[in-house]
C-alpha cells in the first residue's frame, strides 16, 4: 500500500505582478528540482503578456524548458477548475501588498520578494548578470523548500518554515 502523504505531489504557484522574470524562473525551477513531488505555475495581477527576453535567453542558456511559458493573470488559478493550490508565494512587494484572490484549496501562502531583474538600470552585459543574480537567489529558496520535510510538518511549523525562507531572501537580496 502506497503512503499517501508521501506520494502526493504539491501544487504551488508563484506570484509577481508582471508575470515576465521572477515568478517564471521560481516555476521552472521547483518543475526541476521539485522532481515530480510538486507541479509549479505562475501568474501575475497585471501580467506583461509575455515572458522577458532575457529571462527566456538565461533559461534556455541552462537548459530548461521555455515551450509553453507564458505571461498570465493570477485569474487564471481561481476560476472553477484551477488546480487546487497547496502553496501560493509572492516573489515580488508589489504583488504581496496586492489583494489576492480566493484560492481552491485554502492554500499555504508566504512571501518572498526578490528583486525585480526586469528593472535593474545599466548595460545589457550589466542586466543580463543581474537576472543570473536573482535566478541564483530564487534557485537557492527552492533548493530549501523541496528538502523541507512537507508531509511530516503541522501546517503551523510548515507556515514558521515558510515564513523563514522569505526572511532570508531580505537578508540576501
Amino acid at each position: 500500500m502506497k503512503d499517501a502523504a508521501k506520494d502526493k505531489v504539491y501544487n504551488v504557484l508563484f506570484l509577481c505582478t508582471g508575470n515576465s522574470a521572477r515568478s517564471v524562473m521560481a516555476e521552472v525551477l521547483l518543475n526541476r528540482e521539485g522532481r515530480g513531488r510538486f507541479r509549479a505555475f505562475s501568474a501575475g495581477s497585471h501580467p506583461t503578456g509575455q515572458v522577458h527576453t532575457y529571462t527566456l535567453d538565461l533559461l534556455r542558456g541552462l537548459n530548461f524548458r521555455t515551450e509553453g511559458l507564458r505571461s498570465k493573470s493570477w485569474d487564471e488559478f481561481a476560476r472553477p477548475g484551477a488546480p487546487e493550490l497547496d502553496f501560493v508565494f509572492t516573489v515580488c512587494d508589489n504583488a504581496a501588498g496586492e489583494v489576492c484572490p480566493v484560492w481552491p484549496g485554502q492554500p499555504m501562502t508566504a512571501h518572498w520578494g526578490f528583486p525585480d531583474p526586469a528593472a535593474f538600470v545599466g548595460s545589457e552585459a550589466e542586466k543580463r548578470a543581474f537576472f543570473a543574480e536573482v535566478f541564483r537567489m530564487i534557485s537557492r529558496r527552492i533548493s530549501i523548500f523541496v528538502s523541507l520535510p512537507i508531509a511530516s510538518l503541522d501546517r503551523l511549523s510548515l507556515q514558521k518554515r515558510l515564513d523563514a525562507l522569505g526572511a532570508s531572501n531580505k537578508a540576501e537580496a
